[in-house]
């Protein structure tokens, strides 16, 4: 049977298995889930054979476009879903059956979902009163977990007298009152603005390092965030998983293509394998012989072999505006130029590589006429190669 992709990243994702120890189960295990709505032909995947396992005290990003899946699995193992096939466990017990309410797994949401007729101190003590926790505790409970996330002074506010990052505060300490082992957060900041995300990433930062043996499944669409937050990023697309590793691993050496465009908006250039010798290569690419990171294939993948093709993966910030005619430089054709604050970002059309159209970022304000011609110099070796698709 064919080595897909899809097999390989699921290999990848419950690789580590050995990693969380014998003796130890995975807090989270999602074992070949699929949800799909609607019957027979007419039926819509939604998660298609997902694979993951997530240990005590990680912090694990799924990331993926809008539709990719992300908040599917995480409703999923939440109980929001029933999956259509496969098993949802936590600690070694299979909750797949099981109600959210008994799962115990705190979540928050990106709308809040605050009760608006209670106040703060009543909101953070409703999953406690649900969980039946003895009246005499609740009080100490929401004191410790809103002191947890800096509301204590607030407890007897409304939700609509808090501003979004402080309601955000408020849905996370509901969820951290209950104590879980698994903390779920689908988009919680992408409701706030770039002033108050940046506050509350921080924030999530410091509550990470404050609960070592709670295991978070973190749905997000912004690469910063998970870069920011995860121990290990999952990436999705198209209901599937598509890749995952370390955030450092999927930046430096993206194992696909999607995951290179996707993780940072990486440059992907058609090149020509030449040498190979151990993980570095001789690449051609637009008329030029350069270095490149040859990363060993995944099993099942083929090797580098002189010839081959391939996509060399070059990030936007490493490509260098030189003058034109330097050394080894390339010709290159502004095409535009748009000032993003810390650097212009410029899109250039390369002589030799003909319906390729690469982004380079330049620091600082610059400008440059339309049409004009640069150079531009690679980074030395030039990035990392890349199977096509």
């Amino acid at each position: 049977m064919a080595d897909t992709r899809a097999t390989r990243a699921a290999r990848a994702a419950t690789a580590d298995t050995v990693r969380l120890g014998v003796d130890t189960p995975p807090a989270i295990v999602f074992d070949r889930v699929g949800v799909a709505y609607g019957r027979g032909k007419k039926a819509t995947a939604a998660l298609v054979d997902f694979n993951l396992r997530v240990a005590a005290g990680e912090t694990v990003a799924l990331l993926g476009p809008s539709g990719s899946g992300k908040s599917t699995a995480l409703n999923a193992l939440a109980g929001f879903v029933r999956p259509t096939t496969g098993a949802v466990r936590l600690a070694g017990r299979d909750v797949t059956d099981l109600s959210p309410a008994r799962r115990g797994i705190g979540v928050v949401l990106q709308s809040y979902a605050l009760f608006p007729h209670m106040k703060v101190a009543d909101n953070v003590a409703f999953g406690l009163k649900s969980h039946r926790v003895p009246r005499g505790e609740i009080a100490a409970r929401v004191a410790e977990a809103l002191d947890m996330v800096g509301m204590a002074s607030f407890q007897s506010r409304l939700p609509r007298e808090l501003s979004g990052g402080q309601q955000q505060r408020v849905a996370i300490a509901r969820a951290l009152a209950i104590r879980p082992r698994v903390l779920l957060l689908d988009e919680p900041l992408a409701a706030l603005d770039a002033q108050l995300r940046q506050s509350m990433l921080a924030e999530l930062q410091r509550l990470k390092e404050a609960l070592p043996d709670t295991a978070m499944l973190y749905v997000t669409h912004d690469q910063g965030e998970a870069l920011a937050l995860a121990d290990r990023i999952v990436v999705m697309n198209q209901a599937r998983l598509t890749d995952v590793g370390t955030a450092k691993d999927l930046w430096s050496r993206p194992p696909s293509s999607f995951t290179a465009a996707f993780l940072g908006g990486a440059n992907l250039i058609p090149c020509t394998v030449g040498r190979v010798i151990g993980t570095s290569a001789l690449v051609s690419v637009a008329h030029q012989t350069v270095g490149a990171e040859a990363p060993q294939p995944a099993v099942g993948k083929v090797d580098w072999a002189p010839g081959s093709k391939a996509l060399l993966c070059i990030r936007p910030h490493a490509i260098k505006v030189v003058v034109l005619g330097d050394r080894d430089a390339l010709r290159a054709k502004v095409n535009a130029a748009v000032w993003r604050g810390a650097s212009t970002r410029l899109v250039v059309s390369v002589h030799g590589l003909p319906d390729q159209l690469l982004d380079v970022d330049v620091p600082g304000a610059v400008t440059y006429d339309l049409g004009a011609e640069i150079g531009l110099r690679f980074p030395e070796p030039a990035g990392v190669l890349v199977q096509s698709p």
